[in-house]
């Protein structure tokens, strides 16, 4: 395959000097998440801090990775011009002085392809390359970006936002008609406003919505945000499972309680509970739940039973995944967590996502028992 090679295991978290301290819990955690707070950290995830061009090693054997990394740094280095007056920044840039004027074509760029080939590794570095202030520059996942908006407002997202150079959008996905006409009134709003657009998915721009709901009644609307990109595709296979041992099974529940006892900043809770929970913490608050935690501890695993219950447990695998923290659990693995009508589903490419992500958390957090 081709995409970065894999990041490097975080160091193993502390053990407990003190016996039987008790561990943390999600359950317990509801955390408030300021509007303001949703801005400020709208720029790449740790797992991404240090990312660039340089560090992505395409495959040899798929070209498409090496032009993407072309394109981009190219894409970056035209975002460099001094911004126009009147508040419109062309995509390359206008004199001061000259009147604002929206480029015609395509506005920003659109890497397509399969889970683990290094989209967001690109999208993170196209973001660091970009030549401007990071206050000018917003980096986010789909599921973020509408979280701003429902914290914000239409019209104060738009505001907001207009002021950037550069918004890059992870895991661009359309799940229903709502967020159809939302994200293309707001894109459209800021290409307007001169913003610059990059994005990842793996599906299509023109094929967005497919199974998931009437994308045919909404086809105005997906057209227009597939004029807003020219697409990249990105070939290559899962770098996660490329050339790495398999998952770890499962352990006991007794081997996950040591571990999380052992482990200091470890949480412990038992999987249909931490489901149940996230039920009532919204999905922008997914991050903040994991604030601190060097492990999460699972027991009990079980086939989540519902779809509402799966695209909130994908969101919390996205954060888990974004701050590298490692997840060890008892009871089945995690690719028996999705039945076969989920991954058979309009959705399969988010539950194939989760499952690509937890599995190396699970590899992450194999450690854990041999210090517990």
């Amino acid at each position: 395959m081709s995409s970065p090679s894999p990041a490097p295991r975080p160091a193993a978290p502390e053990s407990r000097s003190i016996a039987g301290v008790a561990p943390l819990s999600l359950c317990a955690r509801e955390p408030h998440v300021p509007a303001d707070r949703l801005v400020a950290e709208m720029v790449p995830p740790p797992r991404f801090d240090s990312v660039r061009f340089d560090t992505y090693v395409p495959d040899p054997n798929q070209p498409s990775q090496s032009e993407a990394v072309t394109v981009l740094a190219g894409f970056a280095a035209g975002l460099g011009a001094a911004p126009a007056t009147g508040g419109r920044r062309g995509l390359f840039g206008l004199g001061r002085g000259k009147a604002p004027k929206t480029p015609a074509g395509p506005r920003g760029v659109y890497l397509d392809g399969g889970y683990g080939v290094g989209k967001t590794h690109l999208l993170a570095s196209l973001w660091h390359a970009t030549p401007a202030e990071p206050a000018a520059k917003a980096f986010g996942t789909f599921v973020e970006l509408t979280n701003l908006v429902g914290a914000l407002g239409f019209q104060q997202t738009v505001r907001t936002l207009s002021g950037h150079r550069l918004l890059c959008i992870d895991e661009f996905e359309l799940d229903d008609p709502g967020d159809t006409v939302l994200v293309s009134s707001l894109l459209g709003r800021l290409v307007e406003a001169g913003v610059a657009l990059a994005a990842t998915s793996n599906t299509l721009p023109g094929k967005l919505g497919e199974g998931r709901f009437a994308a045919a009644d909404f086809l105005r609307e997906i057209q227009g945000l597939s004029a807003h990109f020219k697409t990249l595709r990105i070939d290559g296979e899962d770098y996660r499972h490329r050339g790495l041992p398999e998952a770890p099974a499962p352990y006991s529940d007794e081997q996950v309680t040591r571990a999380a006892q052992a482990t200091a900043g470890a949480s412990l809770d038992a999987f249909p509970d931490l489901l149940d929970h996230l039920a009532r913490v919204h999905p922008s608050r997914y991050g903040a739940l994991a604030d601190d935690l060097t492990a999460v501890c699972l027991t009990g695993v079980r086939p989540v039973p519902d779809q509402s219950t799966a695209l909130r447990l994908v969101v919390l695998a996205d954060r888990l995944y974004d701050r590298e923290v490692p997840v060890l659990a008892s009871g089945l693995p995690f690719d028996r967590l999705f039945g076969e009508d989920m991954l058979n589903g309009g959705y399969r490419k988010k539950y194939f996502r989760a499952i690509s992500r937890l599995t190396a958390l699970a590899r992450d957090a194999a450690g854990l028992v041999q210090a517990g």
